[in-house]
């Protein structure tokens, strides 16, 4: 059996995930949650594993949940020139994202989550290794910023499987043909 890749990741209408100097204080400021969203947690019940590139994690760490890190029961490999200490749920490898998500993707376990950033989620796209992607549209127009999808020999064809609204966000999932 071969575990499905999940690319759940938010953007700017024009297609930014963060703004040009990294930061994502666009993702949460001014929007009003009054509806219940779960579309998280559910996707969390699904993943044992996450992958991520090495800005990313230190976004996660420094900025996003400093005190506790947000992936603790799930085995976190953070793709990175500059490696860490490994620990037992969190691995730091220079692996290629390709190569990396080929050989987990082929051993048992639940659903695992692409993260982020754009270096890391480009040549997963390319390689049509993410099997399902759910977007998340920000009602903000950036105008410059970090793309989400950086530059790569496509196209690659997706199936809408799912739209729908919620505290003015849109909600995208698609699923690779």
């Amino acid at each position: 059996m071969s575990r499905e890749i999940i690319l759940y990741i938010a953007a700017s209408v024009d297609g930014y995930i963060a703004e040009a100097d990294g930061s994502i204080d666009f993702l949460g400021g001014g929007i009003e949650l009054v509806e219940e969203d779960t579309s998280y947690q559910e996707l969390m019940e699904k993943i044992d594993t996450v992958v991520m590139g090495r800005t990313t994690y230190d976004q996660v760490v420094n900025e996003l949940s400093p005190d506790e890190y947000p992936y603790e029961e799930q085995m976190s490999y953070i793709i990175t020139s500059h490696p860490d200490e490994n620990t037992e749920k969190l691995m730091f490898t220079s692996q290629n994202p390709v190569e990396l998500v080929q050989k987990l993707k082929k051993q048992e376990g639940k659903a695992i989550w692409i993260v982020g950033g754009a270096s890391i989620i480009a040549p997963l796209v390319e390689a049509k290794l993410i099997d399902t992607y759910i977007l998340t549209t920000i009602p903000k127009i950036l105008g410059k910023g970090i793309p989400l999808f950086n530059e790569f020999n496509g196209p690659v064809a997706l199936k809408v499987e799912q739209v729908y609204v919620k505290n003015d966000m849109v909600y995208t999932t698609y699923s690779n043909k």
